[in-house]
This record gives C-alpha cells, structure tokens and sequence, in this order.
C-alpha cells in the first residue's frame, strides 16, 4: 500500500500503518535524514522481514527509533552523565546513541552486542508513526544492502515496494544523509559514523569528542562493529567510481579532465555547480551536486546523485570531493565508502 502524505498525514492511513507495524509487517517511512524501512524493535520475526528485504547481513546492527525520552528506559540502561546530557542536548535530531541495552531488545537488532543504537528523529511523520504504534521502530535505511539510502520515494519504490507492506510517501529529505552515531568511551563521545552533528558541536556540549577507526578508512570484515553503515559494501553505485580532491582548483579540473579523456568522454561526472563550464564532458553527463560553498546542499544530493549516475552508464564515475570538516567529514566519508577507496587527494 502507498501512501501520499507529503502535503498532510491522513489520521485513516496513520491508523492503517500502526497496526501493520503492531501485527509484524514492515513499513518504508521517511525521516529528516533518509528513508528508513521499519518494524517493531521488540519483535525479532518483524525486524528479521528487514533483513530480508534488504539483504542484509545479520552482524549490521540496527537502529532503534524513539518517539519521546521516557521511551527510553524500555530499551536502555545504566546511562551516565555524559550519555545523558547527549540525549538532552542532541534528541530529537539526527543524532543516535548506542547504550547498554535492556533484554527487551532481541539480539538481532543488535547483531547479538549487549548495546542498542537508540535516535529519535525530528519528523513529524516518523515520530507520529513511532508514537501511535506503542512501540520503538527498528530501522535502517531504505534501500538495497550495498546501495545508496533513499531520499526520496522514486529512488527505492521499485527495490522495495513489492518487499514491504506499506509505503509512506513524506516527500524529499531534508538532511539527505544517515544520522551521527556516536559511542560514550571513558566519558568521551566517540563519533563511530560521522553525520550533520558534528564533532565541533559535540565539543562545544561536552568539551571533548574524539573519532572512532574506519571514518577514513576501511574496517576490518572480522571486526565487531557497533553501528551500521561502517563495515559492509555500503553506497555503491554498479559503475566503477573515483573521487578527486584538491584544494588548488586548477589542479582538481586538470585531473577530472584527464581522466575524462583518458576514457574518451565514456564517463559521469559528480561535480559542484561552479565547475560544470570547465569540465570536459558531455551536459548530460554531468550531475550537479550544488555550490563547492554549500555543504548542506551537497550533503542532501549525494545519494540522489549516485542512484542517476548509475543509470546513465559508462566506464567510470569521477566525483568531486570537499575538505574533510565540519559536515565535509560526513559527505567524504559516504564518497569514500562509495568509491571503495578509489581517491586521489592533489
């Protein structure tokens, strides 16, 4: 079932996808960072449906979505001072936290880990859906495992539609990438995926914030992992990609225009709106991911990006890349993963 709340929540339609979500159905539903597909967190035939949508691998573990703080306690314990003034500071918003977790939570939500991802987002629909069901909402994203997260319904219907029971349509995004998950370690914040709360802000609340391994670079496949979107093949185009950096501007388009040639024009190319004129390759070819000078609008086309770059073919997908801070953590650790590595700093 499809349901259009872009403009207004139907309450009818609202009754409808609770119950789906209380009886063990699985739901697509949109949130301020992406689309999340969705089942009860305390029933592990529900959330096991998700895995097997997706095809995803049961050691990814995944992220419980709250509606309110007192919902908390159903799912979290032994929580300190520093988790708390996380909770209080960065809830509701596109921040998870991952606590000890209580027993009411199964082990495959949490890759059998005696922690729990816990976020509450900021969307009325979510939250709405999440209060209305009684129950916490285990959710990763809406796609294909491997694939690009879904910012938009048009993106992942056709790989998903016919795998759930429901689809909420709550239109574009807003933030357009995955929420920052963060760990408490000896009473410093470790941000394990990097998002739109930064580190800088997680400074600012707590004084002291540090990154986890694998923000830069590839984690081990034996190693236990805590949050999802870190460990597995995530992000990836069918098209081989490469992403480029370089603070000398000059340097950057020579070496997007070699490549260029080198694969006679057969490319596609992800790049800022200040370079379309001076890059060498055909005007379809060439997906605009925004202003170099606004993170937040390349943050939220990345993945929208990925998916039509896919459809156009060719030999190779060359991708501008930003400085790595503030939000330019987030954007090039998501390029990175979908690059396999694949970069070139000038």
């Amino acid at each position: 079932m499809y349901y259009n709340w872009k403009e207004t929540t139907n309450t009818e339609e609202l009754k409808i996808v609770c119950n789906l979500i209380k009886n063990g159905e699985i739901v697509i539903f949109p949130t301020e960072t992406v689309y999340g597909i969705g089942a009860n967190a305390f029933d592990k035939k529900a959330v096991g449906k998700i895995f097997m949508a997706k095809g995803r691998p049961s050691d990814n573990p995944l992220i419980v979505h709250i509606a309110d703080k007192r919902m908390i306690a159903e799912i979290a314990k032994e929580i300190t001072e520093v988790e708390q003034k996380l909770i209080d500071h960065f809830m509701p918003g596109p921040f998870t936290l991952i606590l000890k977790k209580t027993d009411k939570i199964p082990n495959i939500v949490s890759a059998g880990l005696e922690t729990v991802a816990i976020r509450m987002p900021d969307n009325v629909i979510a939250r709405g859906i999440i209060t209305f069901s009684g129950v916490p909402i285990a959710a990763p994203s809406a796609n294909i495992s491997g694939k690009p997260s879904g910012t938009n319904l048009n993106d992942i219907r056709k790989e998903l539609e016919g795998k759930v029971s429901a689809v909420v349509d709550g239109g574009e995004t807003e933030i357009g990438l995955e929420s920052t998950v963060v760990k408490v370690i000896d009473e410093v914040p470790c941000i394990l995926r990097p998002g739109k709360v930064t580190l800088e802000e997680i400074k600012k609340v707590i004084g002291q914030a540090d990154f986890g391994n694998g923000i830069f670079t590839p984690v081990d496949e034996d190693e236990e992992i805590e949050t999802p979107g870190v460990k597995h093949k995530h992000y990836a185009p069918n098209v081989a990609a490469k992403l480029i950096y370089s603070e000398n501007e000059d340097d950057l388009l020579f070496e997007i225009n070699q490549e260029i040639k080198a694969c006679r024009g057969d490319v596609v190319v992800l790049g800022f709106d200040e370079h379309k004129e001076k890059i060498v390759v055909a005007e379809h070819r060439f997906i605009n991911l925004g202003s170099k000078h606004n993170l937040e609008e390349i943050a939220k086309n990345i993945f929208s990006a990925l998916r039509k770059s896919d459809e156009l073919g060719g030999k190779l997908i060359l991708i501008e890349g930003v400085k790595k801070e503030g939000l330019g953590v987030a954007i090039m650790n998501r390029l990175l993963r979908s690059c396999s590595y694949n970069y070139v700093e000038l």
